[in-house]
């Protein structure tokens, strides 16, 4: 990455540092394909639904953007759904562990590199689809989508899943009850874990951040994911998660004042 890093980047790249230290082992570990080769679908699941659209989306040959890559996963299951991957993060020692991770387990053909989404290094008009997973939420976004304009071909698409909430929803999440009572008590049963993975500059992109990327998109296909999972109840229950997508369906464009999550997939205006 160029630098000088901002305050922000500077931030994330010291919480990754010891991040990758814990995670070291991941190196050993194989990439589940379950969401790329297992014909029995999950379309309650945000992440599988997410890749039935790169099923129809990515062709062979196709060169694909990983944007903040972290260990490697998404960008190795883009590159054995037959696509030329470039993938980035903006901490060394993540791509360090991709980048042995993907060798250790035939995916060498994947180009890691480290960088800043807001400034990336790539050729303009190299790409022919950028991917985001849950990253938008920790850049400055206007000036990543500067640079994903930039650096897309004309009539490239960019799909991701984020999380999400609406600017009312987050102020009653704000309120003292829920911040300094139920949610300590929540954050062990959602994410099994007393210390998630949450960086102290991450917010979930909300209703106005959300505009800026559509604006910059061609008629997008917009799903809202996830009302009480991931904020009530962790996604492991299968049954809560499937009702909880049958209630998101029948609430149809409202279900932008109450999801979690938000897909996208659209052209990007150049």
């Amino acid at each position: 990455m160029n630098k000088p890093y901002s305050p922000r980047q500077q931030r994330e790249v010291d919480y990754h540092r010891a991040y990758a230290q814990k995670h070291q082992k991941r190196v050993e570990t194989d990439i589940d394909l379950d969401v790329v080769l297992d014909t029995r679908r999950r379309w309650w699941n945000a992440y599988w639904s997410t890749y039935d659209i790169l099923h129809k989306r990515v062709k062979p040959g196709q060169r694909v953007l990983v944007v903040g890559c972290g260990f490697g996963e998404d960008a190795c299951r883009l590159s054995k759904m037959g696509a030329e991957v470039h993938a980035f993060d903006i901490s060394p020692e993540i791509i360090a562990v991709a980048t042995a991770r993907a060798a250790n387990f035939g995916y060498a053909s994947v180009r890691f590199s480290v960088m800043a989404s807001e400034k990336l290094e790539y050729p303009d008009d190299y790409f022919d689809m950028i991917f985001c997973l849950d990253i938008l939420h920790h850049v400055d976004i206007p000036a990543t989508l500067q640079e994903f304009k930039r650096v897309i071909k004309d009539g490239g698409r960019v799909i991701g899943d984020e999380l999400y909430t609406h600017s009312c929803l987050q102020k009653v999440r704000e309120s003292r009850f829920i911040e300094k009572v139920l949610y300590p008590r929540m954050r062990r049963y959602i994410y099994q874990d007393s210390k998630p993975y949450i960086t102290e500059d991450e917010h979930k992109i909300d209703e106005d951040e959300f505009r800026l990327l559509q604006a910059t998109m061609t008629s997008p296909d917009v799903q809202y994911f996830n009302i009480f999972i991931g904020r009530l109840l962790p996604d492991r229950y299968a049954f809560a998660a499937k009702v909880d997508r049958f209630l998101m369906k029948c609430l149809g464009g409202f279900g932008r004042y109450v999801a979690g999550r938000v897909l996208f997939d659209g052209v990007l205006a150049k």
